[in-house]
């Protein structure tokens, strides 16, 4: 359990502490997985500004190809930042998913009304070893999405939802 109160999902365990739900963060492997997808752009980004600046303006202009580079620099914490606020809990009735750092928003899926929870994976997201999970409800504003998963934990997570979501919508 991170320093957050928050189990990670790679094995820590534990329980959050107080009465509040059993909060699950994403794994560290979309961080990465972001953090190389800034890096790709930025880099690539700033050597073109750099190169055409010189070019066409001279060598004083290329120092623009700086603010690319700002923008990585700015960008590395703000995703690890982001990246912490992503949490989701299993409660007996509904997921909740919560996320954002300025602007804080809780999504409540009550298990009764999901339609639909698939499991996608990218190349990108295979390659890191990661899926996202998407539930579908009849209102197209409640829908929600938990990125950046552990394969097998998007699976289970599918599984348990579809079967709740049967169960609840069945009145069982």
């Amino acid at each position: 359990m991170g320093p957050t109160g928050i189990k990670d999902q790679e094995g820590g365990t534990g329980e959050s502490g107080g009465a509040g739900p059993d909060w699950t963060g994403l794994p560290s492997g979309l961080l990465r997985l972001r953090r190389l997808l800034l890096v790709l752009w930025m880099v690539p980004i700033a050597v073109g500004v750099a190169v055409l600046l010189t070019i066409v303006a001279g060598a004083p202009w290329a120092a623009f190809a700086l603010l690319p580079l700002a923008v990585l620099a700015w960008g590395w914490p703000m995703l690890g930042r982001n990246w912490r606020s992503w949490r989701y809990a299993e409660r007996a009735d509904d997921l909740l998913i919560s996320r954002g750092v300025l602007w804080r928003e809780e999504t409540i899926v009550p298990y009764g009304r999901m339609q639909l929870v698939e499991v996608t994976s990218g190349p990108l997201e295979r390659k890191f070893g990661l899926a996202s999970l998407q539930l579908h409800t009849a209102a197209a504003a409640t829908d929600a999405t938990i990125p950046g998963l552990v394969p097998a934990e998007a699976e289970r997570l599918r599984d348990r939802l579809t079967e709740l979501g049967e169960a609840r919508s069945a009145g069982l």
